[in-house]
């Protein structure tokens, strides 16, 4: 562990409670894992390399977005305990959106150490352990890729759904609901979609999490495409 591996370019880790997956991404392809427990951590040889670009981004459901015009670090645990429930044992802390003018306030902390050992564990060329961010983050990233004018961005793992709904350069939605299975995850998307008035029939949902055949071929069933980024 710890050569430069030249024809490794970037790796993308997703961690949530029970496990992890990851996308690699080389100058020929981006190829994709599947969802893996904690147990194969050691022998996964996609991280035995060392890339130009980790990302590693943990699924916690502990976020709220603030405008930074409203933005005072030393209020962050407060903005953040208005939208969800925190413990005195609660590590806080935030990133800042400067494309959204605001900035994503969020904990770490739901009882998994994954996250802190991939951390440690596969290191970008410069061998500095890169920063854990929330999976919201990466999905309100994800916005200024995407061409279409709907943009719906979802991710889905272990009870949790990350939802972001923007149109055009006007973000709409930055959410997490509790949905245990994804019969229940779909309803609160278009249930989003319903209220914001968005007719999924000729937009694309943009997901980052893997999914099923059976859950993808139900979205399928209600969008134009589906995209797995």
């Amino acid at each position: 562990m710890g050569l430069t591996h030249t024809s490794y370019t970037g790796i993308s880790i997703q961690v949530s409670l029970s496990g992890y997956s990851f996308k690699v991404y080389t100058p020929e392809e981006t190829r994709s894992s599947e969802w893996m427990g904690a147990e194969r951590l050691f022998t996964t040889p996609e991280f035995q390399h060392r890339y130009s670009q980790v990302d590693i981004s943990l699924l916690t459901p502990k976020v709220a977005l603030v405008p930074s015009a409203f933005w005072n670090p030393q209020n962050a645990r407060e903005a953040l305990s208005e939208v969800v429930s925190l413990s005195d044992e609660d590590i806080v802390e935030w990133v800042e959106l400067p494309s959204l003018a605001s900035v994503l306030v969020y904990s770490n902390s739901i009882g998994e150490t994954l996250s802190r050992v991939l951390a440690q564990t596969v290191l970008p060329a410069s061998g500095t352990p890169v920063r854990v961010l929330p999976e919201m983050y990466y999905l309100l990233q994800s916005l200024e890729s995407l061409s279409d004018y709907n943009k719906i961005l979802a991710s889905w793992k272990d009870g949790w759904l990350h939802l972001v709904i923007a149109q055009g350069k006007s973000l709409l939605l930055a959410n997490v609901y509790e949905a245990p299975d994804f019969t229940t995850a779909e309803y609160f998307l278009f249930l989003a979609l319903k209220r914001l008035q968005l007719n999924p029939e000729v937009s694309t949902v943009s997901l980052r999490t893997p999914l099923d055949p059976d859950a993808e071929l139900s979205l399928y069933r209600y969008f134009k495409s589906v995209v797995q980024l």
